[in-house]
């Protein structure tokens, strides 16, 4: 018996053993509910929930969840969790917007990575060099950034023009751009309303419609985050860190670099987002203006089971229902209660045919209950709208986390030289 075997992490594996979806499995599975989508805005009359607008406003609050997540999913792969997502986050809003209020928008980028890094090497000297608690150090990181903030914004942002203590003054736009004829064309379409193909064009104009060029930056960012990670040396010995260390370090890995690599770029990655926050979606900074941003990010990595096209669709998915919310949405919500019991039907039948059946009576009585509650009301209230992406963060966790597999190593301590 190896060395390696002897010292194999125990950490438990929910979902283990269990099947990822194959490409064409997700994009039937995405066809099947983007045309039930279609037909419950046919039958409730919410054209809003494929609009053009809708789409393009979802996209842009999707960004700043998915850059977190892909942060997460950098640190998670070599073997360190990170919950300090939200507080370096909060350094990317601060440090983007002071320095795009100074010196323009592309230099506030520059440093609200820059903000995000500080914060993710903070979280690796913590966690890689001295062994603590990688929740510890997370929760540590976001109470310093929160504090931190607030306490440069009094003597930076209070004193200058249009500013505050809770909040900058306004920063120059990076601009926007569309697709000539082709924005147009799918806005025209989608104002058909007409099934499926309207909402295709809405969904479609949404991710061509007033794009950032730092939109761009990151959607690019998820394929070279899987390029990266998979099909190169570099990420093979990056995520042997978080399978197994032990055996990385029988084989010359030097895992306590490739832990800290991996970290700095997940604070780069959520710093990044944060500036997206400030720059990009509000072009100021304002206190609180992550609400929560950062945890959502972590909530889609692990709906996306720990890879980058999953974890792209949480974002995706997280994004749409904040938009709800940005945009006045209580008749959406409405019609998406009775999207969501029609699912829950599909689930419960899934779940019964996997012979699982105390999970499908459970599902079932659940779908009862919302097609109870689209019928006995015309709208939601503004309160749950406000909730919703929270309500959907808890929702998808609970009904995914049987079917995840983490990195084996994730979150456990390592000290060089252990397997010896």
């Amino acid at each position: 018996m190896t060395t390696a075997t002897l010292a194999k992490p125990q950490a438990q594996q929910p979902g283990k053993g269990s099947r990822r979806l194959s490409l064409p499995a997700v994009l039937l599975l995405v066809a099947g509910v983007l045309v039930l989508t279609s037909a419950v805005r046919l039958i409730t009359g919410a054209d809003g929930i494929t609009s053009t607008g809708q789409m393009s406003t979802a996209l842009r609050l999707a960004v700043p969840i998915g850059l977190a997540g892909l942060g997460g999913l950098w640190a998670e792969r070599a073997g360190v969790v990170n919950i300090g997502l939200e507080g370096m986050m909060i350094l990317g809003t601060w440090f983007g917007a002071w320095a795009g209020y100074q010196w323009g928008p592309w230099t506030g980028v520059v440093f609200g990575i820059a903000g995000g890094v500080l914060g993710g090497i903070l979280h690796a000297v913590a966690t890689v060099t001295f062994n603590v608690n990688h929740i510890v150090s997370g929760v540590a990181i976001n109470i310093l950034a929160l504090g931190t903030t607030r306490y440069l914004s009094k003597f930076t942002f209070e004193n200058a023009p249009q500013g505050s203590s809770k909040q900058s003054p306004p920063i120059d736009s990076l601009g926007t751009f569309d697709i000539p004829g082709l924005s147009s064309a799918l806005n025209t379409l989608n104002g058909k309303h007409w099934f499926l193909v309207s909402d295709l064009a809405g969904l479609l104009g949404g991710l061509i419609t007033d794009l950032s060029p730092l939109t761009v930056v990151a959607i690019a960012l998820v394929p070279v985050t899987w390029y990266v990670l998979w099909r190169t040396a570099f990420g093979l010995r990056l995520r042997s860190c978080g399978e197994n260390p032990v055996a990385a370090e029988s084989l010359g890995v030097n895992v306590y670099k490739y832990k800290y690599i991996a970290v700095i770029i997940s604070g780069g990655f959520a710093g990044l987002g944060g500036a997206f926050l400030s720059i990009v979606a509000s072009n100021v900074y304002l206190d609180g203006q992550t609400a929560g941003r950062g945890y959502i990010g972590l909530a889609a990595m692990i709906f996306g089971n720990w890879m980058p096209g999953g974890l792209a669709l949480g974002a995706g998915l997280f994004g749409y229902t904040d938009s709800l919310n940005l945009r006045g949405g209580t008749t959406n919500v409405h019609a998406l209660i009775l999207l969501l019991a029609i699912l829950l039907v599909f689930g419960a039948a899934w779940l019964a045919w996997r012979k699982k059946y105390l999970p499908a009576v459970l599902t079932l009585a659940v779908s009862v209950l919302m097609f109870a509650w689209y019928a006995g009301t015309n709208e939601v209230p503004k309160q749950v709208v406000t909730a919703t992406p929270y309500l959907v963060t808890l929702l998808v966790l609970a009904l995914s986390a049987q079917s995840l597999r983490m990195p084996k190593a994730d979150g456990q301590p390592y000290r060089k030289g252990q397997g010896k």
